[in-house]
């Protein structure tokens, strides 16, 4: 059966237009993964293709570094996705029991309704044919994660990913089934074998241009910003025909949705609620260390702050020149300088009886104190 196995993503910065679109055009050429018919002598349930990266990754991963350098915030949700899709290509030893084989996982609106297979359904997304497949989504989950983490925060942006991945599944999964009932579209969608997270970015390239009133450029043709993604859409499937054409419109309609849904509802999602509230139970140990380990209260003229020590204010004493209260801990005066008259602390002075200094000699003394 046909298998769609390169999932681009050509949303680039302005002056990338062109370079990665061509490098993308040269990738499905080189690796002629852009169609080919599974071969009955493969090696089935292996789960090691693409485990073996051949130096794309690094310059992924240098990428990525050199991009989170340069951001005062680090945006963790998208590193996580970053790490998750890049190990689950890699396949380490210590994950390799713990993961599905790619047979398992391919998504096959066929295999889905007839076994009702969520495996299926769930885990698509996260998995890559190649490493060109992968590097080049990852490109794009970087770019598009960093400016939504950014923009919405971590609690969001994840409920964000998770709502999208299900929609983006969701509406694939519909438009498969509708195609075959009104129109017997069997073989070329509802027997169609895909993997790759490109049908989340597109979704995700809907949410983060839906407010633009800009222009951009798609591949030299110059559209508005918030239709770029169906300019996208024609175009990869024109250059690059063997692209998952119901996988990417899909996900650009899993997008519409979600902004529809979105402000429909005032206020955070559910999802979202649950997510802060998670990340407030986990920082809670580290409020408690903070709680405890205060610093011990300030002492100033007037005694403590934080009432730590509450006999300190009751022991204040005060200056019989100046007529400043003082923490009982000092001898002298912190306002004028005078020494305290009595070895222990006093209650107050009345007024009446207190010897006045001349404003001049207080200023002498203030400035002598402090200056």
């Amino acid at each position: 059966m046909l298998c769609k196995l390169v999932h681009q993503d050509l949303y680039k910065r302005k002056k990338f237009d062109f370079t990665r679109f061509h490098l993308a055009v040269l990738i499905a050429s080189f690796t002629n993964l852009t169609k080919f018919q599974i071969n009955k002598g493969m090696e089935r349930g292996s789960g090691k293709w693409g485990s073996i990266s051949r130096g794309m990754i690094p310059l992924l991963a240098l990428h990525t570094v050199s991009e989170y350098s340069r951001l005062d915030r680090k945006p963790p949700i998208t590193a996580s996705l970053l790490a998750a899709n890049t190990l689950i290509y890699l396949r380490p030893k210590f994950l390799n029991h713990l993961l599905p084989t790619t047979d398992q996982v391919w998504f096959n609106p066929h295999l889905i309704f007839k076994y009702k297979d969520l495996k299926r359904f769930f885990l698509s997304p996260f998995f890559h044919i190649n490493e060109s497949h992968l590097v080049y989504n990852m490109l794009s989950l970087l770019w598009k994660g960093i400016q939504l983490e950014t923009s919405m925060g971590s609690a969001e942006f994840t409920s964000m990913v998770a709502t999208l991945v299900s929609m983006s599944q969701g509406v694939t999964l519909l438009l498969a089934k509708s195609l075959l009932i009104f129109f017997d579209y069997e073989r070329p969608y509802y027997n169609e074998y895909s993997l790759g997270f490109s049908g989340v970015l597109f979704a995700m390239k809907v949410v983060a241009n839906a407010q633009s009133d800009e222009y951009t450029s798609v591949h030299g043709l110059m559209v508005p910003t918030r239709y770029a993604a169906w300019a996208e859409l024609i175009l990869i499937q024109m250059f690059v025909p063997g692209v998952s054409f119901l996988g990417h419109l899909g996900g650009i309609l899993a997008g519409l949705l979600y902004l529809r849904l979105k402000a429909s509802f005032s206020g955070p999602s559910p999802l979202t609620q649950l997510m802060r509230g998670f990340r407030h139970a986990l920082n809670w140990p580290l409020r408690l260390v903070k709680s405890l380990l205060r610093t011990r209260p300030r002492i100033t003229g007037r005694g403590t702050t934080g009432g730590r020590n509450a006999r300190d204010t009751l022991q204040r004493w005060r200056c019989q020149a100046c007529t400043f209260d003082n923490s009982g801990r000092l001898n002298i005066c912190e306002m004028c300088g005078t020494g305290h008259a009595d070895d222990g602390p006093s209650s107050p002075v009345p007024t009446s009886d207190i010897h006045d200094l001349s404003l001049e000699e207080l200023r002498r003394r203030r400035i002598q104190r402090f200056g």
